[in-house]
This record gives structure tokens, C-alpha cells and sequence, in this order.
């Protein structure tokens, strides 16, 4: 190799400019960095060469070059997995950037909007304004429920969000599904338990008035149609007095059903105050005091902070608590340690959790699937509407309430605000 050409190469191979002879001519660019410059890496070198070092050169030119084409089919083919799972995946999911640019719309969003590709995410307030609102609304992990009516149908859409970073770029990720469906069936579901629920309470009173009612009949009967009837016996009067008295009962019974079960139907909207979470449990203890004293039950109480509070409508959460604070002494059997646990704390996502625990007899699975249905109970005397209502006054404070147990192993119920 004469003197210039290696000079050429390993300017080439550096990339550092070299003092060049005087009276040279200028070398050609170089195909190597012009490959990688240009992203064009179908060039390959020759390895004929009478230089053993021209020739090692070329190789792990060809070598550098061919790594580099796998890595790019590899990529390439990665990306269009990738996209592939993302335009047929059966959920909706909309990419856009800060300015509004939409970058992904994929082929269940289509479906579900009804609207081919938007430029923009304002485009699509051709669907709906409210959509558009909540979409760029929501934050990292928010979450809305969203009633749409799209040409003739309407839609429950699901939306959930996240923020991303792509390429040095704020873009946001929506994801979009339509619950409709889902929703009939578990409203149909629950339909059906009320139903089944309530025609088992009306039939356990309807059934032996209905029969006392024909008793009485039978009984008054004869002395009503002979010409001179018989007064009645002292015991056949006693027996009728009996009757009407049941009759009476199970009709109070049956009327005190159907006002528990108004209650669950007309739930006042709250009046959100500033509550002191420590005050409220102190106040709760207090009042069930006398029965904690008398079945001797150890109360444990921990707030973290101490000056935690929470917003919401006062008079409703201690309905709430003292369903639950009263589910928890009615947990317990025959045990010599009974404890009922009262915390209070925030989450990781800096939610207020307000958890009551105890270490009784626990709930059977097939129980626990069911405690939330209204008038489902497990207890004797219980009306089966305390957790129900509960439930349904925490969604009104945009919270939760939850359970998990084991049988023998406690309860906790855990209100999430």
C-alpha cells in the first residue's frame, strides 16, 4: 500500500483529518462513514488485495457492516411486531403530542369511535366534546367512565391514561373500552339477586299470614253461616286472637322490610366538611363503648399522621363505621383474645385508608362473594342492608369500600376515600 492510500485509510477509519503531502490529490469520501451517515449499509468492501492490511481492513469494515444490517432487520422487525399487537389489539389506544399531533390510532379505536384517522385529537369532537375534554383531563393513572352516544348506539366507554416521554416529547396514551356490555351483565346479575332476595323475604311473611288468614277463616266460618250460631269457645278466641297477633307481627315485619329496602334507593347526596379522622374513631369508641366493655374486647387504635384528615359528609361516614365497627363485635366466637383494630393512613398514592380489622371467626368465600348484596346476611337478626348501603355511601364520597377475610383468620373492611 503506497503511502497516500494508507494515510486515506485511516483517515477514513479515525475520522481524523490528516496533513496531507503537498501536491496530493484530495481522497474520495468514505464509503464506510458515508454509509452510516447516509443510514445506506448496503455497501460492502472487496477483500482482494495484494495488502494483507487493505484486505483485514475491509473485513472488519464488512464485518462492522453486516452487525449493523442485523441489528437494524432485528429492529425492524421488532418495530413491526410491535405495531402490529398495537393496530389489532382489542383495545382502543390513541397516541398523541402536547400540540395535539395524534401519533398512534389503532384499529379498535376506529371501531369504537367511528371515525377514521384524526390529524389531531380536536378532530375528534366530531365524536364527542366531553371525550376531548376528559381526554386531555386526565393525568398519569387517571381513570374516567364515560356515556357516549356514538350515531345510534350508546357506549360506556372506559378511558385510562399515561404520560410518556418519546424522543425528547411529551405524548400522552390513552386507552379506550367499551364496558357496555360487561355492565348489562353484571346489572342483569344483580337484578337477578334483589329479585331472588326479595321474593325469599316476601314469601317468609306472605306464606304464614296467608295460612293464619285461612285458619281464622275456617275457624269463624261455621259460626257465621248457621241460623243460630254457637258462640265462640274462650279457646277458640284465644286461638283467633293468637293468629291475628302472628298475622300482625309478620305484617310489621314485612313493612319494615320494604322501608329498609327505600332507604337503599333514596341515599342523600353528602355535605363534605373537614373531618378530624383521630376525633371521629375517639368519638366511635365512645359510643360502643359499653358493649366493648362487656365482651371484653381490646381496641387498638392507629393514626398515621396523627393530624390526618379526610373531606366528606360527617353524619354518613359514622353510619358507615358503625356498621362496620358493629359487624366487627358481632364477629366473635368463643376465644379468649378478641381484638378489634381501627387504623387510619395514607396510601402510596397518598389516599386516605381507614381500615377496621378484627381477629374473629372470619367470612366463608362463598359468603364474602355476597356480603354486598342488598339483604344477603349471615346473621339472625341482621336486615342484610348495613354493608350494601355502606358501599353505595362511599361511591358517593368517590371512594371505595372493600373486604378480605379468611375463615378463621379475621376480617378487614377497608374504606378508601
Amino acid at each position: 500500500m503506497d503511502l497516500w492510500a494508507y494515510l486515506s485509510w485511516t483517515e477514513c477509519v479515525s475520522g481524523k483529518v490528516i496533513n496531507r503531502l503537498p501536491g496530493s490529490v484530495e481522497p474520495k469520501h468514505c464509503p464506510f462513514f458515508n454509509s452510516i451517515q447516509f443510514d445506506d449499509l448496503s455497501y460492502s468492501f472487496k477483500t482482494k488485495s495484494d495488502e494483507p492490511g487493505v484486505v483485514r481492513l475491509h473485513k472488519e469494515l464488512n464485518d462492522a457492516l453486516l452487525k449493523l444490517r442485523v441489528a437494524r432487520r432485528e429492529k425492524d422487525s421488532e418495530s413491526l411486531f410491535f405495531k402490529n399487537i398495537v393496530m389489532h389489539v382489542g383495545i382502543g389506544l390513541i397516541v398523541f403530542k402536547e400540540n395535539g399531533k395524534v401519533e398512534i390510532y389503532n384499529s379498535a379505536a376506529r371501531k369504537l369511535l367511528r371515525i377514521n384517522r384524526p390529524q389531531l385529537i380536536d378532530d375528534l369532537n366530531d365524536v364527542s366534546s366531553v371525550l376531548v375534554d376528559q381526554i386531555k383531563k386526565l393525568k398519569t393513572g387517571g381513570r374516567e367512565l364515560l356515556r357516549l352516544k356514538i350515531g345510534e348506539e350508546f357506549v360506556q366507554l372506559s378511558i385510562y391514561a399515561i404520560e410518556l416521554t418519546l424522543r425528547g416529547e411529551n405524548v400522552k396514551l390513552i386507552s379506550l373500552q367499551n364496558i357496555q356490555s360487561e355492565l348489562e351483565e353484571k346489572e342483569m346479575e344483580a337484578w337477578q339477586n334483589l329479585v331472588r332476595v326479595l321474593t325469599h323475604e316476601i314469601m317468609n311473611s306472605v306464606t304464614p299470614i296467608s295460612s293464619l288468614a285461612g285458619i281464622v277463616e275456617e275457624e269463624i266460618k261455621p259460626h257465621t253461616q248457621a241460623e243460630n250460631g254457637q258462640a265462640l269457645t274462650k279457646d277458640q278466641i284465644s286461638d283467633i286472637h293468637l293468629s291475628l297477633q302472628t298475622i300482625s307481627k309478620r305484617s310489621e315485619g314485612l313493612i319494615h322490610f320494604v322501608k329498609e329496602f327505600r332507604s337503599l334507593t333514596s341515599i342523600p347526596k353528602p355535605r363534605p366538611t373537614q373531618i378530624d379522622v383521630r376525633g371521629l374513631l375517639d368519638e366511635l369508641i365512645l359510643l360502643h363503648r359499653k358493649e366493648i366493655t362487656e365482651k371484653e374486647i381490646n381496641i387498638k387504635v392507629s393514626i398515621y399522621p396523627d393530624d390526618l384528615t379526610i373531606t366528606a359528609d360527617k353524619n354518613m361516614i359514622e353510619q358507615v363505621l358503625i356498621n362496620l365497627i358493629k359487624n366487627a363485635i358481632q364477629a366473635f366466637e368463643e376465644q379468649d383474645e378478641k381484638t378489634i383494630e381501627l387504623k387510619a393512613y395514607l396510601s402510596d398514592k397518598s389516599r386516605t385508608i381507614i381500615s377496621i380489622s378484627d381477629n374473629g371467626s372470619g367470612i366463608d368465600p362463598e359468603a364474602l362473594e355476597k356480603i354486598f348484596i342488598p339483604f344477603f346476611t349471615t346473621k339472625k337478626s341482621g336486615s342484610g342492608i348495613g354493608l350494601s348501603l355502606s358501599r353505595q355511601i362511599m361511591r358517593q364520597h368517590q371512594g371505595t369500600l372493600t373486604v378480605r377475610s379468611n375463615p378463621g383468620g379475621g376480617t378487614e373492611f377497608l374504606m378508601r376515600f
